[in-house]
């Protein structure tokens, strides 16, 4: 039985209000780290604002999930698979999308500036997350993940488990002269997501797919509408296992959670800020699979904004977040260590504040612009082209990380 005060760390409210204190904090002026400018969000929101309309003049924006990679190049890459998803029902289509989404997500660390996958059918050399994802459904459309040779779309736990990284390598054309950042360690995180599927039917069904867990989540729905927030609280509680750097507390794994000192209770929960950074990445792309089955999600900005370096990057590029020394591009942090904990939570939080600020100037209330569109339309390429503006041609983050791809 897990301890009440740590199970409530599983949960987007527990992000953000503890991302909260740590901003109050830092406002105090008692970080050795940062310092806040609240009056530089509103250049952020102007930036963002205008990326936003370069990128969809129409403001018909897209939720940010791992289903618009899949486009890299403009190529309608998942549309093209429909011919062979006919005769499946609303259901298994879910189940096949959440498939793909699951095992894609997980393979989306840091690929390295070196990687480049090839695709054939259109002689794209494509990199970054676009090129991990376009060879993760490369991979799930040859039947890479499958158990069955006849069914070859979907994820079985038992290959999951007994992948191996010369195969996943394999398949995303890895090579001395192609090298790509931590194939073994992308191999076993699917290992790991195998065994956690397994051992969960409660949460991924008797099937051992990630996809089984439409079957656990549809009947929640009411009046066909299920919270994002329960999509987000199945994967707590059946993937916080399968993070190999996530935070271990009286014996319970509690996933992508950092340590600060502005967050003081008195129990076991005492100084820890939950992130769940992944987890959410993931639930934002669930979101496509549950609706196409016929289902609304709702509540989406019950979930935060993702702490990850684009978001974080903006602010710090920008102004709203300001370093009390200067930071090293040479130097890594650990994801763990205290400043990067504080900066990830003021990500969170400064993010909240932001959001009016872009919908005011894009003219959108809460429910057309969504923290799910805001990403997307959004600070997730504004962080990505200032940060080419200000550091070419690469673009790297103004902080250096020291990660192992499972946070960042």
């Amino acid at each position: 039985m897990i301890p009440p005060e740590l199970a409530a760390l599983r949960s987007p409210a527990a992000v953000r209000a503890r991302s909260h204190q740590v901003l109050d904090h830092v406002r105090e002026g008692r970080s050795p780290h940062f310092t806040v400018n609240l009056a530089a969000l509103d250049a952020v929101a102007d930036y963002v604002a205008d990326v936003t309309r370069q990128d969809y003049p129409s403001l018909d924006i897209p939720y940010h999930s791992r289903w618009r990679h899949f486009d890299a190049g403009g190529v309608a890459r998942w549309e093209a698979l429909a011919p062979r998803l006919e005769g499946m029902d609303a259901a298994e289509r879910a189940r096949t999308m959440i498939d793909l989404a699951v095992v894609s997500v997980l393979l989306d660390a840091g690929a390295g500036d070196a990687w480049r996958y090839h695709e054939a059918a259109t002689g794209l050399a494509i990199g970054r997350s676009e090129g991990l994802a376009v060879a993760s459904l490369d991979m799930f459309a040859a039947g890479g993940f499958s158990a069955d040779p006849d069914l070859p779309l979907r994820a079985d736990a038992s290959t999951l488990i007994g992948l191996e990284a010369a195969t996943l390598g394999r398949f995303f054309q890895v090579s001395e002269q192609n090298p790509l950042v931590g194939l073994i360690g992308r191999a076993a995180l699917l290992n790991r997501l195998g065994a956690a599927v397994a051992a969960r039917p409660d949460i991924f069904g008797p099937s051992g797919r990630p996809g089984g867990l439409y079957d656990t989540l549809a009947p929640q729905a009411r009046i066909g509408r299920l919270p994002a927030e329960a999509i987000l609280k199945a994967l707590l509680d059946g993937l916080s296992v399968i993070w190999p750097s996530g935070l271990n507390v009286a014996g319970v794994a509690l996933g992508d959670v950092g340590r600060h000192p502005a967050v003081r209770v008195a129990d076991r929960s005492d100084q820890l800020v939950p992130f769940h950074k992944l987890s959410q990445w993931l639930t934002y792309s669930l979101l496509e699979p549950f609706e196409a089955s016929g289902l609304a999600v709702t509540d989406l900005d019950a979930l935060t904004a993702l702490p990850e370096y684009r978001n974080g990057g903006l602010l710090i590029d920008l102004g709203a977040i300001v370093s009390r020394a200067p930071l090293n591009p040479a130097h890594k942090h650990e994801v763990s260590s205290e400043l990067v904990v504080e900066w990830r939570a003021l990500t969170v939080a400064l993010m909240d504040l932001l959001a009016d600020r872009v919908r005011e100037r894009l003219g959108l209330d809460a429910a057309q612009f969504p923290l799910a569109k805001l990403l997307q339309g959004g600070t997730w390429m504004a962080g990505r082209r200032i940060a080419a503006e200000r550091r070419p041609p690469a673009g790297p983050p103004p902080l250096a990380i020291d990660a192992d791809g499972t946070v960042f």
